[in-house]
């Protein structure tokens, strides 16, 4: 899945899969809350940039088309 998503997209993913990992492995209960919300964080972050990305992908042929109209 990874390999067919940009680089900025693939590294929020490889973040939160980190943070996770972090989380898994925090001595106290506070620093695996704080790890989990940091994941969340990321891969919302992620996601943003997927849409924005998505939305690029699906726009740019019509603006390019209104350029060869005019």
């Amino acid at each position: 899945m990874l390999q067919s998503l940009s680089k900025d997209i693939r590294e929020r993913y490889l973040r939160a899969e980190e943070c996770r990992r972090l989380a898994e492995g925090a001595s106290t209960p506070a620093a695996k809350t704080d790890f989990l919300d940091m994941e969340r964080r990321w891969l919302s972050l992620a996601h943003s940039y997927e849409f924005a990305e998505r939305l690029s992908d699906f726009t740019t042929p019509f603006s390019e088309e209104d350029r060869r109209c005019a």
